[in-house]
C-alpha cells in the first residue's frame, strides 16, 4: 500500500499542472471558474492522499509513546 500512496503523490504532482484550463471560461455551479474548481478538487485529493500516507506510511516507532520512558513535565524542577 505504501507504493500506492507514493504513486498518488506523483500523480497529484503531474495533474496539478493544469495548463489545459488556463483559457477556459466555463463556470461551475454558475459562479466558480473551472480552474478554481479543479484546484479545489486537487486540494481534496491531496488531503485524502495525506490521510492515506499517515495510515499506511507512518513509521511505527513514532506512533505510540511509552508512558514509562516519557519524562514527566512537572513545571519547575530541571
Amino acid at each position: 500500500m505504501k507504493y500506492v500512496v507514493y504513486g498518488l503523490v506523483v500523480l497529484l504532482l503531474v495533474i496539478h499542472q493544469d495548463f489545459w484550463l488556463w483559457d477556459n471560461n466555463t463556470l461551475i455551479f454558475g459562479f466558480m471558474p473551472i480552474g478554481l474548481f479543479y484546484h479545489a478538487c486537487i486540494s481534496l485529493a491531496a488531503a485524502a492522499t495525506w490521510y492515506l500516507a499517515t495510515i499506511f506510511c507512518w513509521p511505527a516507532e513514532l506512533t505510540y509513546d511509552d508512558p514509562v520512558t516519557t519524562p514527566e513535565k512537572t513545571g519547575g524542577d530541571a
